[in-house]
């Protein structure tokens, strides 16, 4: 067994105690709204759909994924949830999408969920897949598409067509960077789903259930008089053996996904980097995953310990901690995950001058020593007030801004608590870029608290109301404060934030040393370097 010389981090969790009770019961009740949201993404369209889907003979996408995945081996799903409770969406956006291994290679697949509008693409569908092919892009991955759509979804195609070429553009980039896509066709693809079979590297087409065109038969007839049928216009065969844009005839949708495994086989895509740490077998932390749920706050208000967590999701709880005694409200330090070193960056509260400046030196220690970072989020942004100003918090936060912005290290976050207020930038939100980024069902995001944005308005209300020499309307004001109070809560939730992608999932927090070493190992399918450029410090 593998096992590093760093300090093990030592718990004062007691598992007895009232409030590790409350929030493993608020922590619980939580995941199991996530739950049932899951559950509508894996129906599909329903039971009606996903029978007549069936009884034409044709396999379920999560199906054809599982059959596609090496065997025993992960999926960690991309997107679950994009599209719920979003009017015109459906929960998943028709799509099915993630990380797993195919052939002993990590791939990002993304396959078509037929049983949803016909497998049409809807706004939020364009939306995950230009996320996974993002993930694709940034790790250098394989990407496996397995097709059944009948192309954008018409009704809204003012929210499609114009944003939906990025997606034909981005194929053509990643075969100019050498990263192969893989288009597995298994029943329509047309008008402008023939362009992915059509910029992919490799295509496999199932004999006389796979349909490639422009246009289908009617529209061919209405454009130019021309009677033709399905077959002849944009079948499987027709272009395995005429027009050529099939690569490979598959039989049946098994002989397909054969096919697709044997093509990932044949590519022989090792990493570009030797894993330092992974000589063999890792420690497991000394501290037991399932009491993550205990220890995270079920109520965001209510602070915690990140080295609580850090200590069950690193290997042998070991974490060599970065200047202990200054900054105290960001955690900085070393560890592994899985045999993979990590730079973590965790919130222990309100991010202060020292705390940001900490965490800026310690980005460009692991840029330096190309060492990827894990970002544990909890954070209610920057402190504010005249002190803290004079003190230059603005440009003291700029500069830990400034290094999450220039680091070229992979990088990785967890939403394990709140993430309000620039603090979200600072600790590698959704706009810098993350490789990955999974939420914890506890999660709360927005510009600030729902009873903390109210209370502002509230102030600026009186102040206007004052200048003006008016008296303020105490019950309007009341009821517009309980308004902006839920509206802000409900946009801050897990769910609302997962539905709309500003995460790549919501996770059971005792999964998060899996999620994270997945993640680590698809960050590795690039070269991993770290670079001492950076843009000006002011000081």
């Amino acid at each position: 067994m593998t096992t590093q010389r760093y300090p093990v981090l030592r718990t004062k969790v007691d598992p007895r105690s009232e409030a590790y009770e409350a929030n493993r019961k608020g922590n619980l009740a939580m995941l199991e709204k996530v739950g049932k949201a899951l559950q509508q993404a894996n129906a599909g369209g329903g039971e009606k759909y996903v029978a007549r889907h069936i009884e034409r003979g044709r396999l379920l996408p999560r199906q054809r994924i599982e059959m596609l995945l090496d065997r025993d081996s992960h999926f960690v799903e991309i997107g679950a949830l994009a599209g719920h409770d979003i009017k015109g969406e459906a929960t998943g956006a028709g799509l099915v999408g993630g990380v797993g291994v195919v052939s002993g290679t990590e791939c990002v697949i993304s396959a078509s969920e037929a049983t949803v509008k016909g497998g049409s693409v809807t706004p939020m569908g364009v939306t995950k897949s230009g996320r996974l092919m993002e993930v694709a892009e940034q790790n250098r991955m394989v990407g496996i598409s397995l097709i059944e759509s009948g192309g954008a979804d018409l009704p809204n195609q003012d929210k499609i067509f114009v944003r939906g070429g990025e997606g034909f553009r981005d194929l053509t980039r990643r075969s100019k960077q050498r990263i192969p896509t893989i288009c597995l066709v298994f029943g329509s693809s047309t008008a402008g789903g023939a362009y992915m079979p059509g910029m992919s590297d490799y295509v496999v087409m199932v004999k006389e259930q796979a349909q490639v065109y422009l246009a289908g038969p009617p529209l061919v007839k209405m454009a130019t008089g021309e009677e033709t049928d399905h077959e002849e216009l944009g079948g499987a065969e027709m272009h395995s053996t005429i027009s050529g844009v099939s690569d490979f005839l598959a039989e049946n949708e098994v002989d397909a996904i054969r096919l697709g495994r044997q093509i990932v086989a044949h590519l022989e895509y090792d990493k570009p980097n030797v894993v330092p740490g992974l000589a063999g077998p890792v420690e497991a932390p000394r501290y037991d995953a399932e009491e993550l749920l205990g220890i995270a706050s079920a109520d965001v208000r209510v602070g915690f310990d990140q080295r609580e967590i850090i200590a069950r999701i690193v290997d042998g709880s070991r974490f060599s901690e970065f200047k202990p005694l200054y900054g105290k409200t960001l955690v900085c330090g070393w560890a592994h995950v899985h045999g993979f070193p990590v730079g973590i960056l965790a919130n222990n509260g309100t991010l202060f001058s020292d705390s940001a400046n900490k965490g800026a030196q310690f980005i460009q220690l692991c840029n330096q020593q190309n060492i990827p970072l894990v970002f544990l989020q909890n954070t209610t942004g920057f402190m504010v007030g005249k002190q803290y100003e004079q003190e230059g918090i603005i440009k003291n936060g700029a500069k830990l801004i400034n290094a999450v912005s220039n680091s070229t290290v992979p990088a990785i976050t967890i939403m394990t608590g709140a993430s309000y207020g620039a603090g979200n930038y600072a600790m590698n939100g959704r706009a810098y870029q993350p490789r990955f980024l999974f939420t914890w069902p506890n999660h709360r995001i927005a510009v600030m608290g729902g009873k903390q944005l109210a209370g502002v308005l509230d102030i600026i209300q009186r102040d206007a109301a004052d200048k003006k020499g008016e008296a303020v309307d105490e019950k309007k004001l009341t009821v517009m404060k309980m308004m902006i109070e839920g509206q802000v809560n409900e946009q801050s939730s897990p769910l609302y934030a997962s539905a709309r992608l500003w995460d790549d999932g919501i996770i059971d927090p005792r999964d998060t040393r899996t999620v994270l070493a997945i993640s680590l190992s698809a960050a590795y399918c690039a070269p991993v370097a770290g670079t001492m450029e950076f843009g000006v410090f002011r000081h």
